[in-house]
Formats: structure tokens, C-alpha cells, sequence
């Protein structure tokens, strides 16, 4: 079982007495090369100089490598120990250590070095906290904006599970877009994401429309986790119902034996057959291909998804 860096413990201790899973070779059309590049090692530096934690590292993303040789890092804050045990994810999993109080500076001191148009701000769960993370959210936002006043901000939120008022303070600190991942269809939320509630999910982002029908709303999927096609329409139906507005489709990559297996590999031409059903059910965006995840290309999606809005108000007149 591999470990943490932090004090080397187990780092999904819950899946240690799990069997293992064989781990399927990937297709050629989701290769990706290891990453080896000036401006990699660079991203990679700067992270670490101010003590800072990616999803990218932290979720062992295939983009990593494409996505840091341009100065791209999604930053994952409140700490590199999640509260949750998702069957897909490989972020650590325990119980979590204090909030860092210098993290919002140390993270807008990154971005500003980084030079970010637009920058990604995700977290762990934090169901520890009697606030979900909220209000570090909210900081972290707002240390950006101080340090670099140009960069639009995405922020990838946790549930706020039984977390009242989370949500709002979240939404009062205006990023630029919402996004909260419903990750997989209903059936399948048992072993996906444990702890999680799909119709909560669904409610969050309905709130976030109710509270700022301006704000950009986003969420996205994994398939290739025994889902059926009719089943992962049903979600872009929950989705269009809650006005959200970008749609992300990805496939499922197992990380380690101890995670849920890879029930298949998705082809290329069903993923665009997925953006099809996407786009006519009424997203303004839709990425769906084999590699994408939430972040991924997000500031050249994000200027995409700003134009799509302003030609569809053009068209209502």
C-alpha cells in the first residue's frame, strides 16, 4: 500500500484490506507522455516554494505533464488529506490536519508568479470543519483577487453536506464559476462516492442558480465505471434541469489495485456522441473526450464559455 508524504502513513488506509483489483493497460488514445519539460520542472518549483498542493500530483492526473509545461497547476487547498474514501480518487485519506492560515496569501503569491489568466481552485473534503471549508474558500478567493486583480476564478467545491449557509458564502465571494463534480450516475454512488448524495448534489447547484443566476455553473463526470449510456443522459437531464451550464465527460482511470477496477475503456467516437446529446439538451459547453477532466483546459474553455453566453443572448434579442 503506498503512503503519504505526510508522517508516511498508509495513504488509503480504508482500502488496505481490500483485494486488488487488476489494473487494465490503457488504449493508445489515452496515452499520455511523461513529464519532462523546462517549464514542468519549473511549475513544479514554484508550487513547492510556497508550500502548496495540487490536484494535478495529488490525483495523479494524466494531464499533468501538458497542463504544467504552460504554468498551469490546479491548486487543492485545505491540506493533502481528504475526509472522504471515494472508490475512484487517490487523494489521501484520514483525518486531516489544521488549516494553514497563510495559505490564501501562499496561493495568491503562486498564481500571481505563474502569471494565470485563469486559475482552478479546488479542495479536499473537509467534513470535519464546521463550515465544509467555506470560508478558506472564500479567502483563498479573495487573496487572489488582491494579487492578481485580472484572473477569473474557478473554484471546484466539495458538497457542503449537511453544512448550512457553506454554499452562500462561497457563492458571495464571486468566482468567476461554480463547479461541483457529480462524478458518476445515481447506481452508482455507492462504491463511487461514498458519503456523497446525488440529490443533494443536484439541490447545490439548483441553490447556486437561485442565489446568482449570473454566475457560470459547472460539473462533470468519469465513465467507463459500469454506467449505461440511457443513465448518464438521465444526468445531463438533472443537470440542464438545475441551468447548468458546462458539462464535462471523462474517462474513469484506476490509480492504484486498491480503486474501483475499470469496467471498460470508452471509445473517442462515443465520447463524441456524448457531446452531441450534451450540446442538444442545451450546455453552453461540453467537454467530453477520453482525457479531460475538470481543469483541464479550463482558462481556453472558460473564454469558449463566456462567448457562448453572449451569442445566445445575442439570439434572444
Amino acid at each position: 500500500m503506498a503512503v503519504t508524504s505526510e508522517n508516511q502513513r498508509p495513504r488509503h488506509p480504508e482500502k488496505a484490506h481490500k483485494p486488488d483489483n487488476p489494473v487494465k493497460r490503457k488504449p493508445a488514445w489515452i496515452r499520455v507522455k511523461a513529464p519532462v519539460s523546462r517549464a514542468y520542472h519549473e511549475t513544479r518549483r514554484i508550487v513547492r516554494e510556497h508550500n502548496l498542493h495540487t490536484v494535478c500530483e495529488e490525483a495523479a492526473c494524466p494531464n499533468i505533464g501538458e497542463c504544467w509545461a504552460k504554468g498551469h497547476a490546479t491548486m487543492m487547498i485545505m491540506g493533502g488529506v481528504c475526509t472522504r474514501a471515494c472508490g475512484f480518487c487517490n487523494v489521501a485519506t484520514g483525518r486531516p490536519g489544521a488549516l494553514d492560515p497563510f495559505e490564501p496569501t501562499n496561493v495568491g503569491a503562486a498564481v500571481k508568479r505563474l502569471g494565470l489568466q485563469h486559475v482552478v481552485i479546488t479542495s479536499v473534503d473537509r467534513d470535519d470543519l464546521d463550515d465544509g471549508g467555506a470560508a478558506h474558500f472564500a479567502a483563498v478567493i479573495g487573496a487572489i483577487r488582491e494579487a492578481t486583480p485580472a484572473t477569473t476564478i474557478e473554484v471546484l467545491t466539495p458538497d457542503f453536506l449537511r453544512k448550512a449557509g457553506a454554499l452562500e458564502v462561497v457563492v458571495a465571494a464571486r468566482p468567476d464559476v461554480f463547479n461541483h463534480n457529480l462524478e458518476t450516475v445515481p447506481r452508482l454512488y455507492r462504491p463511487v462516492r461514498p458519503g456523497a448524495d446525488y440529490g443533494h448534489s443536484i439541490r447545490l447547484h439548483r441553490r447556486v442558480k437561485a442565489i446568482d443566476p449570473a454566475l457560470f455553473t459547472k460539473s462533470g463526470i468519469m465513465v467507463g465505471l459500469g454506467e449505461t449510456e440511457d443513465e448518464v443522459l438521465g444526468v445531463m437531464d438533472d443537470l440542464r434541469t438545475s441551468e447548468v451550464d458546462f458539462l464535462t465527460i471523462g474517462q474513469y482511470l484506476q490509480p492504484t489495485p486498491k480503486h474501483l477496477t475499470v469496467e471498460r475503456f470508452v471509445t473517442p467516437e462515443e465520447f463524441k456522441a456524448y457531446e452531441a446529446q450534451a450540446y442538444a439538451r442545451g450546455f453552453l459547453m461540453v467537454s467530453a473526450t477520453p482525457l479531460t477532466r475538470s481543469s483541464y483546459h479550463a482558462g481556453e474553455d472558460f473564454a469558449r464559455l463566456r462567448a457562448a453566453r453572449a451569442a445566445r443572448l445575442a439570439e434572444a434579442g
